[in-house]
This record gives structure tokens, sequence and C-alpha cells, in this order.
């Protein structure tokens, strides 16, 4: 059930990513043909008011189509409310409202969090896993998903973020080394031995950690207090992201094994869900604002590309060549399917449940 609610979750973002494409373009007049969640053969299919609406094969994402893109569309060339015929501030608000629609709904349901359930109280000391990479040292040291990692190296954790960097930092500078951590789970205390990996002369353990929340909650003091804590903690969320795609460009070697694919992250949703209505907002929020930084990169097929060719042309004065737009389009399109295989394939091989059944032989 927590993977259909993964499931159910990935999916939900790709359509709000979607229909801010649709709806920027719609509401500023300009023709639509189209609205695919998916790609590849339809699977079901249904036409209203001159738009195809399609759930295809291929669950790897969504796209809007413009009759721009039909090359037997009988739609005048010249026709003013064509995508390409209108100004570049209009396109560029198309091109970036699929972005901007998962970003307004990761901090939609944040808010709708603090503000039905509360602000969490003041967190106990300790870290809490969130997440675990399988075959790191976290993995290795037997951390799972919702441990509360309580001392490290026989000090206890402060509370708070407080706690969670005192943590990253004693990791970060103890590559190869072993630490002694004192780990709470159902209620029992045990000691385990965890050795950081050397990553480019650092300690990486492959966890996600956040602060040690105790499940209680209280109502905000006032609707400033529950906007300022919303904002921050969507800031924060923002921030992390960003900085996890700038490793990849800074430091590759290192962050790369961390990329999840469609597999792993539809894992993490399951486990994050156990938690509850709070892990599965957490998943949302977490997995939409990812989808808006990756579809923000200027690379081919995405939108950070399409707005990257909408800038040279600004430049130029004149549109990108329409060889050039399909090549790169059809280049970005073959590297994108063949990495997510890649990641597929890996992830599914890391799967604990694979690893059981192949050590089982």
């Amino acid at each position: 059930m927590n993977v259909f609610a993964a499931l159910a979750v990935l999916a939900l973002l790709i359509v709000v990513h979607e229909a801010g494409h649709f709806l920027a373009a719609t509401l500023q007049g300009i023709r639509v043909s189209g609205f695919s969640i998916g790609f590849g053969p339809a699977l079901i299919k249904r036409q209203r008011r001159g738009v195809t609406y399609a759930i295809r094969a291929l669950p790897l994402g969504g796209f809007v189509a413009f009759p721009d893109d039909d090359e037997d569309s009988t739609i005048p060339a010249d026709d003013p409310d064509l995508l390409r015929n209108r100004p570049i501030p209009q396109r560029a608000l198309v091109i970036a409202a699929g972005v901007l629609a998962n970003l307004l709904l990761a901090l939609v349901v944040m808010f709708g969090q603090a503000a039905l359930v509360g602000l969490p109280a003041e967190p106990d000391p300790g870290v809490l896993v969130v997440a675990v990479q399988p075959g790191g040292a976290a993995d290795r040291a037997g951390l799972t998903p919702g441990d509360r990692v309580l001392r490290l190296e026989g000090d206890l954790l402060s509370a708070g973020q407080e706690g969670v960097r005192s943590m990253v930092e004693t990791i970060k500078s103890s590559p190869d080394q072993t630490l002694k951590l004192q780990r709470e789970r159902d209620q029992r205390l045990e000691v385990i031995n965890m050795t950081p990996l050397n990553q480019q002369g650092q300690g990486r353990i492959g966890a996600q950690l956040q602060m040690n929340l105790s499940g209680e909650a209280r109502t905000a003091a006032n609707p400033g207090e529950l906007i300022s804590y919303t904002l921050g903690e969507f800031q924060n969320l923002l921030q992390q992201t960003v900085a996890g795609y700038g490793g990849l460009i800074t430091n590759f070697r290192a962050t790369a094994s961390q990329v999840s694919g469609p597999v792993k992250i539809v894992e993490m949703g399951a486990q994050l869900s156990e938690q509850g209505g709070s892990g599965l907002v957490l998943f949302m929020a977490l997995i939409s604002i990812n989808l808006a930084v990756l579809n923000a990169l200027p690379l081919p097929l995405l939108d950070g590309g399409q707005m990257l060719l909408l800038v040279i042309e600004a430049i130029r004065g004149r549109p990108v060549p329409e060889r050039l737009q399909l090549a790169v389009a059809q280049s970005g399109f073959l590297l994108i399917v063949g990495l997510t295989l890649v990641l597929i394939v890996r992830d599914t091989s890391q799967l604990s449940v694979v690893q059981q059944l192949i050590g089982g032989r």
C-alpha cells in the first residue's frame, strides 16, 4: 500500500507540472493540441475542445503538445495564437510555469500540514534517519529509516538543527574512521559501529538526516508564525536540493552515486509513508521541489533547456534553426531515457527484496 501511495504522489506531481504549462498557455489564449501523462503509445485517449488528453504507456514524465509541433496541422503558420508567434515573455511564462507549479505545490502542502496538524513541538535531542542509501556506510552499519541517533562517540547530540550539523561535521571529518553511535529503535537502545566512506577526503555515510522531532504538534500562535515557519522549511528544502544538484557539477565523482532513479524514489516514498501522513507530505514536498529544480537545469528536453533556447533567440533576434532544435531534442530524449533505464536497473538490483532473493539461492 505504501508503494501505491508513493506512485500516486509521483503521478500527481507530473500532472501538476504539466498542468502548469497547460494553464499558462490556455489562459493567455495560446493554442494547445495535447495534454499527456507519460510517453509512447496512448492507453487512454479523450478529445475535448480541440485538445487530446492521454495517458501513455511509459510513465516517465509527461508533456503538453502545441500545434506548432504538428507538421499535419491545418492551422495557418501565421496564426497569432500559435506559441511560436507569441512574444518572448509569454512563451517564457509557458516554459517556466511547470517549475513554478511544482514549487507552489510544495509550498501549499507544507503550509496545509502546518495549518491542519500544527507546528512541531521543540525537537528532542538526537538525529532522525529519514532515508538510507543501499550499500552506503549507514546501510552497512545497520541503520534504517526511523532510527534515532542519540549519541555520537559518547556525546549526546543536541536537539534541532544543531544536532544534525554536529553529526554531519563529525562524519565529514572522519573518513575511514570507526564511529560509535547510540541508536534508538522501537524504544530499544543499542550501540553500533559505523565507518564513513572516504569520498574526496570527506566522510560520507549515504543517509538523509533531519532533526529528531517528537511527533507532537502545537497550534501556531498567529498567522505570522505559521507563514514564517512554512517559508523557512520550504527555503531549507529548496537550498538543500539546489546544493545537491550543484554538487553534481562541482564534484561529480563524489555525488554521482547518490543520484536515484524512479525505483529508488518510489522505495523512499514507501519508507516515508510508513511514518503516516506527515511522512507522505514530506515526500511530496521534497520530490516536487526536486522535480522543479531538475527541470530548471539548462539541459535538452527539460524546461531549462527550452528557456536557454529562448534566451539565445532573444540575443540573436531570431529563432534557433529548427534542425538544430530537433537535433537537440532528439539527443536529449535519448540521453534522458537511457539514463533513466540505467538508474532503474541499478536501483532494482539494490532493492533489499532482490538482495534477499539472491542471498537465499
